[in-house]
């Protein structure tokens, strides 16, 4: 082609002014090379090798902080599905009872095994027969002190003090909550003291105990007397709530369940009222809002129905349906999706509304293309980057409606786990030693939200083909 260019200059060059001049030469054997037809190489010719779902993952992908969420989130889920089948899991709704008093092992801190404390070699210990011959359960309690009961102060320890009373002696706290009255010198010893509140007695200045119950440890560490009802460390022993490992990583809450796996049972239930709500707000807010746009003679009946549900507040809906009907889940979706879907409707219809009338959809209509093939081959690909980014806020935003309606007290019963209920019994806790119990459910839920927004918005702005390269 640059040899033919070449000729066709030369001989414009050197023709008189006014000379008609041949541009194309004669065919020249040299200049042009005969091709076989092809019929694959015909047919690449014919389109472009551009592929809107590749290009717009290639955009998506070159957002490393989407990608980073989006894999988060992806593990997170997974996470809630896969955690009741790990093993040493406790069952969610489970109230966790001390196996030999029965009480409730209630607000348990955090701890990644049930190991409480270490005594060290030569610990005298209570031992009391437990069912299982590798366990026995011990404690250091001696007994209880009556408030105002007066005791004789033995030795001084500063933190501890050993008394006796009763006969007995042992050691007991000297904290500000037992609030002991004690003389102006107390290591001056002996000397009567006494006690504002119950005070336990211990047999060594630790407390080997757990809210009074006793601790389990393993008969292989203790060296017991021929009774069986005492006991001595043989080395360092690992003093535990219950006799195995499986700890409470996120603690118990107040009625001993373990909000580990309460946690991972709300998100699952939060997560699947959240993906409902957005599904059917996304079905009836993208058929209404194309309908809407692309049917004239419907624009008009259409917007005055939205106009009367759009000036019912969302909030009066959800607290009136909740009132009246059975707290459940299925209440909670309905009541959220009776108003949600105007908003998705409004949206999508401005956005037909706009491109209703261009060239292809003149010729689809002139062809007599059938409305279902026109909103599916022509108005919803233009509407994939916005659908996405409404329905990745939806997911977040009905589960912060789950979370307000369960505060104001209209939400699920505390039977189901949800992220709003552990958040609203978290909340009571706030001020306390147990404010773990709204910190965990917390942060999942925020995870949970900054992931949903930032992954739509980023695959929002992938979908655009205006972002594309």
């Amino acid at each position: 082609m640059i040899r033919l260019r070449t000729v066709v200059a030369r001989k414009l060059e050197d023709a008189p002014v006014g000379t008609l001049v041949e541009a194309i030469p004669p065919r020249d054997p040299r200049l042009f090379e005969e091709q076989p037809f092809d019929r694959s190489n015909a047919e690449r010719i014919g389109y472009s090798n551009y592929s809107y779902w590749g290009s717009a993952l290639r955009a998506f992908l070159r957002r490393p902080v989407a990608v980073a969420l989006l894999c988060v989130l992806a593990a997170l889920i997974a996470f809630t599905f896969i955690q009741p089948l790990l093993p040493g899991q406790y069952p969610a709704t489970l109230i966790i009872n001390h196996p030999l008093t029965k009480r409730q092992l209630s607000s348990v801190p955090p701890t990644l095994s049930t190991a409480l404390a270490k005594a060290p070699a030569g610990t005298p210990l209570i031992a009391r027969p437990y069912n299982d011959p590798e366990w026995a359960a011990v404690t250091n309690l001696v007994g209880v002190i009556q408030r105002r009961v007066k005791f004789t102060v033995v030795e001084y320890a500063g933190g501890w003090l050993r008394v006796s009373s009763g006969g007995a002696e042992g050691w007991v706290a000297n904290d500000f909550t037992n609030k002991l009255k004690l003389p102006g010198d107390p290591s001056d010893v002996p000397y009567d003291a006494q006690s504002n509140f119950p005070v336990n007695m211990f047999l060594s200045p630790n407390d080997y105990t757990n809210a009074g119950n006793e601790l389990f440890a393993r008969r292989a560490d203790l060296e017991m007397d021929a009774s069986g009802e005492s006991a001595v460390t043989i080395r360092e022993t690992q003093l535990r709530i219950l006799p195995y490992q499986n700890g409470f990583w996120f603690g118990t809450n107040l009625i001993g369940q373990d909000l580990w796996a309460l946690v991972w049972s709300g998100t699952r239930t939060s997560l699947f009222i959240g993906f409902m709500v957005a599904l059917v707000e996304a079905g009836i807010g993208i058929l209404m809002g194309i309908v809407w746009g692309y049917v004239r003679r419907l624009d008009r009946i259409l917007t005055e129905i939205y106009n009367v549900l759009d000036n019912i507040p969302t909030t009066i809906v959800l607290i009136l349906v909740s009132y009246i009907m059975r707290p459940s889940v299925r209440t909670l979706i309905f009541a959220m999706c009776l108003t949600t879907w105007v908003g998705m409707a409004r949206f999508i219809r401005n956005q037909i509304v706009i491109i209703r009338d261009r060239d292809y959809n003149l010729a689809s209509r002139c062809l007599g293309a059938p409305l279902p093939r026109v909103i599916v081959r022509n108005l919803l690909p233009y509407l994939v980057s916005v659908i996405m980014l409404r329905m990745a806020l939806a997911i977040p935003g009905a589960i912060g409606s789950e979370v307000f309606i369960t505060y104001i007290g209209l939400g699920l019963p505390v039977s189901v786990p949800s992220l709003g209920n552990l958040i609203n019994e978290g909340r009571k806790l706030l001020s306390t030693s147990q404010s773990y119990q709204l910190v965990f459910p917390t942060i999942v839920l925020s995870i949970i939200t900054i992931s949903f927004y930032m992954i739509g918005n980023a695959f929002a702005d992938s979908a655009d083909p205006k972002n594309h390269r």
